[in-house]
């Protein structure tokens, strides 16, 4: 397992994904590919029930891989790329578990990319975050950029590729925190390990209304929100889990 450029692990309920490839975990065709292949496998996964991500190294990820770029020459190769460059980020933001970033060193370009695509961020006080596609005569990541930034932040980033460090990400509520970096994966393990342990159906149902109302208006998200509230309250899990707080004990839910 050592030497794949994507490690995937699972203990007690948390997967744990790390970017491999050395030197500094650039993302090429074929990172892509198991990328979304292990998050669309967490998805399914009923002994998986939340996911951290991170990178091996002193990089979490550098970006794309300039010596994996499409060849334009090649009918079709562009297009390709590109379908899988999105699919990439969207495996992660529609994972149906939910996902915790640990960036563990610069977050360059895709890289920034794959950190906005998940739930919860953490980063280690070395971190730093830049979109440098204009530095190689290219445009690309304004969509990423918003996710995480006001209009001002995500144009002086994108036009000159600036970069802004961790401490900088915490000021404007991108990052959950900053920590040195023997304890990033722990704190973010256990954050995992505590979603883990919430009543599976509620979990997943939470993930999914955490994207729809992203897209929705405060009165339609609401309104689509009390419906899976209205779902969630007759599963047994849920009167699981009011019982458990009334006796004062650990609920043992069994996702139904």
């Amino acid at each position: 397992m050592s030497d794949t450029p994507v490690k995937f692990e699972v203990s007690e309920g948390v997967a744990l994904v790390t970017l491999n490839n050395a030197p500094v975990n650039a993302l090429n065709r074929d990172m892509r590919r198991r990328i979304v292949a292990i998050f669309d496998e967490i998805s399914e996964r009923e002994d998986i029930r939340c996911a951290v991500l991170t990178g091996n190294g002193k990089v979490f990820c550098a970006g794309a891989d300039l010596k994996d770029r499409p060849n334009a020459d090649v009918a079709g190769d562009f297009l390709e790329h590109n379908r899988i460059t999105r699919e990439t980020g969207n495996a992660i933001k529609e994972c149906a578990k939910p996902v915790i970033a640990a960036v563990n060193g610069a977050a360059l370009g895709a890289g920034l990319g794959l950190m906005a695509a998940c739930d919860i961020m953490y980063a280690s006080d070395n971190a730093t975050f830049g979109m440098p596609e204009i530095n190689v005569g290219l445009a690309g990541g304004a969509s990423m950029l918003r996710t995480l930034f006001g209009r001002s932040t995500l144009r002086r980033m994108f036009y000159t590729g600036q970069r802004l460090s961790a401490h900088d990400l915490l000021r404007r509520n991108v990052l959950e925190d900053v920590l040195p970096p023997d304890q990033l994966l722990p704190t973010a393990l256990a954050l995992a390990h505590e979603i883990a342990s919430k009543a599976p159906l509620a979990v997943l149902y939470a993930k999914r209304a955490a994207n729809m109302v992203d897209l929705m208006p405060q009165r339609d998200a609401y309104r689509f929100e009390q419906d899976f509230t209205m779902a969630l309250a007759k599963t047994e899990d849920a009167r699981e889990a009011r019982m458990a707080f009334l006796e004062k004990r650990q609920p043992q839910f069994k996702g139904r």
